[in-house]
């Protein structure tokens, strides 16, 4: 397992930690909605859990996919190429998606239940982010175990979108 050095460590913290930030901002606004504060037009999303996906492969940049409870996602630099998406998950799989959040093994494969500490530099890593108080990374580090319920949730939004690594 190679260590990561320290002064890595604070960057690539702040740089998830910003993501987060400016994800969790975007929550509440419609989509189309240009500035903040702007009224939100949309009607109420039905019952669920919103989750965001922010990823970044080493030193590249970060990508971040929303998606709300009814199935609609934007994705911000979706497949690393500077351009942004949106779009709607299938019914089946919004069905899948509010299953997988729902479920409660889920809490026990966050960040904090697992004591997680990233393992590898330069690898893929991704953050699911479950308001209120879910965080989960998952990192492409050879032989680290994948915390089954958000290790499927990664990969259905990952597939459904644009948001699929390339690298």
């Amino acid at each position: 397992m190679v260590r990561p050095s320290w002064s890595r460590v604070p960057a690539l913290s702040a740089v998830v930690l910003l993501a987060a930030a400016l994800t969790g901002c975007s929550f509440g606004r419609a989509e189309g909605a240009t500035a903040p504060g702007a009224a939100d037009t949309a009607g109420p999303t039905p019952d669920g859990r919103r989750v965001s996906l922010v990823q970044r492969l080493g030193d590249g940049p970060v990508r971040n996919l929303d998606v709300d409870p009814s199935g609609r996602w934007q994705c911000r630099d979706c497949a690393g190429d500077g351009v942004d998406a949106t779009g709607t998950l299938s019914p089946e799989q919004t069905t899948r998606l509010q299953r997988m959040l729902a479920d409660p093994a889920i809490a026990k494969e966050t960040d904090q239940a697992r004591n997680y500490k990233q393992g590898c530099i330069g690898v893929l890593t991704s953050t699911l982010l479950v308001p209120p108080d879910l965080t989960v990374t998952i990192q492409d580090c050879p032989g680290e175990p994948k915390p089954k319920v958000a290790y499927d949730v990664l990969l259905l939004v990952t597939q459904a979108t644009p948001a699929e690594d390339k690298g």
